[in-house]
């Protein structure tokens, strides 16, 4: 798809949910947007590789049209776009997400339900299935999805708590209760029924049913005001203000830091670590966004080598670590070396027919870094994270390398 392509699709400048279509009117890739007109039409600039990434690229090339739904809002947006993305499963989506470590906002299934954002790998170790009544997402931008749901709680005010509502408790949990009750966090003393409503009502917003909670609270406004209870009939009016008007700036103003830095590329860093060949072992790790993937983290103990040989071993990590398939490919590798660390890799992704490019953390004699070999450009870019990879990946090595020879020890 071209850029020309775009001309009959009228892309308002507002806010919304884009769908690149391919044939058949497959759809290949669902994104939100504060200006559908302009986030459109980022992906047709030159430097769409550079700045997203190769898999991006091919989905544009592939896209025959793309279609679009707006929004009142960038809030909504998000939670169009999440409850899309989780309906539909595009395949430009799903490819590189690994939504294991993504927040997920949790309902619980209890007297007074409790809403927690929870990361996806411990929704299973922190409840069981009776234990969520509903549960939305998962929430691939953290900072968003934060300050999407600070928004929706100067709407509806829920509690978080640690513990299930109503248990015995701590003074200092009871204090810290009443303390949220008084700045608007927490709901005033509600009856059961009152906050059973309000938990409906955040349910109805995070399925994307605002139009229906707005005819519900016109209707009991209506009959407050008929029954004279004119308090609650104000306090209802300004709620219905508030879903017609929300004030989303700060979503609007990280997003646009985001867009700004399209530099979220996968980066995957590389380390070997061993003693005079003793124990070898290597290791993965990710920074994604700026920021380590810890959940991505993974160690390899070198079968295929008796005595040192950093570059050999390296070859099997990447050999070992290209055979899972169901892990997202990096936009950037980083290695621990230099020229011949660096070339081993490239190798390797030629033979596989990988485009991945490759950088080289090369070190003094302190093991402190003094320059980045590779594509100029992506060093410039990338410097910052491409060195916290490294970092991250020479910790991880090291730790890895010294449980592994405290227990061949021990035992």
């Amino acid at each position: 798809m071209k850029q020309i392509d775009l001309k009959n699709t009228k892309l308002p400048n507002s806010p919304g949910v884009y769908f690149f279509l391919g044939s058949r009117k497959k759809i290949l890739y669902i994104g939100k947007a504060t200006s559908l007109k302009n986030r459109v039409r980022s992906y047709f600039t030159e430097d769409l590789v550079d700045k997203r990434s190769l898999l991006i690229e091919k989905m544009v090339k592939e896209a025959v049209s793309v279609e679009f739904t707006e929004t009142d809002s960038v809030l909504e947006a998000l939670i169009l776009e999440t409850n899309l993305i989780r309906t539909h499963k595009p395949f430009y989506n799903t490819r590189s997400k690994d939504d294991k470590s993504y927040n997920h906002l949790v309902i619980t299934n209890e007297d007074f339900p409790r809403v927690l954002v929870v990361r996806g790998k411990d929704l299973t170790e922190q409840f069981t299935k009776d234990e969520i009544k509903y549960e939305f997402g998962p929430f691939p931008n953290g900072m968003l999805f934060k300050e999407a749901l600070k928004i929706v709680r100067r709407i509806f005010q829920f509690y978080d708590t640690s513990t299930v509502l109503g248990k015995e408790r701590s003074k200092l949990a009871k204090g810290k209760i009443d303390f949220n009750r008084q700045i608007g966090l927490y709901p005033n003393k509600q009856s059961k029924q009152e906050y059973a409503k309000t938990i409906r009502h955040i349910r109805l917003f995070f399925e994307g049913r605002k139009k229906e909670i707005i005819k519900e609270l016109e209707r009991e406004m209506l009959k407050s005001a008929k029954d004279q209870k004119f308090e609650e009939a104000n306090s209802l009016k300004k709620r219905i203000f508030a879903l017609k008007h929300i004030q989303d700036v700060a979503l609007i103003k990280d997003e646009s830091r985001i867009y700004r830095d399209e530099k979220r590329i996968r980066i995957e860093a590389y380390d070997i670590a061993h003693l005079q060949g003793d124990d070898m072992v290597g290791v993965m790790t990710v920074v994604e966004g700026g920021e380590p993937l810890k959940s991505d983290y993974r160690k390899f103990k070198i079968n295929s080598l008796t005595k040192a040989n950093d570059t050999g071993a390296l070859k099997e990590v990447i050999l070992r670590r290209l055979e899972h398939k169901d892990w997202p490919l990096p936009q950037l590798t980083a290695v621990d070396g230099s020229t011949a660390q660096k070339n081993v890799v490239e190798r390797v992704f030629k033979s596989k027919g990988l485009v991945i490019p490759v950088v080289g953390v090369v070190k003094n004699s302190r093991h402190k870094p003094i320059r980045i070999i590779g594509q100029k450009k992506m060093v410039e870019e990338h410097k910052n994270s491409i060195l916290l990879a490294n970092a991250e990946a020479h910790r991880f090595a090291i730790l890895y390398h010294r449980q592994k020879r405290s227990s061949r020890l021990k035992s």
